[in-house]
C-alpha cells in the first residue's frame, strides 16, 4: 500500500484547488516574496505567514525574522521572534493571523519534511489549536499540512495555490533585498546537528497566548533537507 501522507503538491502557483476543500492560498505578492527568498541564497529560509483576518488560510504576507541559516538548518533569534509578535499585536492582528503558519524553504528539489522538521513542528506549534507547516523547494514543488491539536486532533494535506482573485501589490525586490540582508545570516556548511533539545514548548498552553510569554530559544530549529 502506498503512503501518500507526505506527498507534496507540485508547482503550487499553477494549481487551482477544489473550492469545497480547505487549501492554502497565497496572494501573488506574498508568493513572489517567498519565491525570491527561496532562490536568493543557497540556504534554507524560515518565516511566518500573515493570514487574512477573515480567511486564515489565505496568506497575505511572508515575514522573516533575524536568523542563522545553512543548507540544512534555520535558527531564529529569540528577541527577533518576540519583536515580530509585538509588532503584529500593535498592528491589530490576533495570534491566529501571525503565529499559526510556519513557512520555510528547502534549497534542494524536495519539499518533503524531514524527521527534524516534524519534531520542530510538534515542539513549537504543538500547543496551538491548529497550525500549518509549509515547505517550498527550489524546484517549485510544495508541501502543506494543517494539523489540529484540540479534541481528538488530526491533520490533512492542503493543496496550495496563488490567489489572483483580489487586487494585489506589485513586487519590490529592493525592499525584499534589504530584508534579506538584515535578517538572513548564512553560515558555512557544517555537519548537521541532529540533536533536538528539550526546550519548553512555544505557545505550549492556549491560555498563555493572551500574555505572549515566550521562553528563551523558543524557535530554535535544526531542519534537515
Amino acid at each position: 500500500m502506498t503512503d501518500n501522507s507526505r506527498s507534496p503538491s507540485r508547482h503550487a502557483r499553477r494549481r487551482q484547488p477544489d473550492a469545497a476543500k480547505p487549501s492554502l492560498r497565497f496572494t501573488p505578492t506574498a508568493w513572489a516574496k517567498l519565491w525570491y527568498f527561496c532562490h536568493r541564497g543557497e540556504t534554507e529560509i524560515g518565516g511566518f505567514g500573515i493570514s487574512s483576518a477573515d480567511d486564515l488560510l489565505r496568506i497575505e504576507a511572508f515575514i522573516t525574522v533575524e536568523q542563522q541559516t545553512s543548507l540544512v538548518s534555520v535558527v531564529f533569534d529569540d528577541t527577533a521572534v518576540a519583536d515580530h509578535f509585538d509588532d503584529q499585536v500593535d498592528a491589530g492582528r490576533k495570534p491566529e493571523q501571525f503565529a499559526r503558519v510556519w513557512l520555510h524553504t528547502h534549497p534542494g528539489r524536495s519539499p518533503i519534511p524531514s524527521a527534524t522538521d516534524e519534531a520542530t513542528f510538534a515542539r513549537v506549534f504543538g500547543g496551538c489549536a491548529w497550525a500549518v507547516m509549509f515547505v517550498l523547494a527550489r524546484s517549485g514543488d510544495t508541501f502543506a499540512r494543517l494539523r489540529f491539536n484540540t479534541g481528538p486532533g488530526g491533520e490533512i494535506l492542503l493543496p496550495v495555490s496563488v490567489d489572483y482573485d483580489a487586487a494585489f501589490e506589485g513586487s519590490d525586490h529592493a525592499v525584499w533585498e534589504r530584508e534579506y540582508q538584515a535578517n538572513i545570516h548564512p553560515e558555512p556548511l557544517a555537519a548537521p546537528n541532529l540533536q533536538i533539545n528539550d526546550n519548553d514548548l512555544w505557545l505550549d498552553d492556549l491560555d498563555r497566548e493572551a500574555g505572549f510569554e515566550f521562553p528563551e530559544h523558543a524557535f530554535d530549529e535544526e531542519v534537515m533537507l
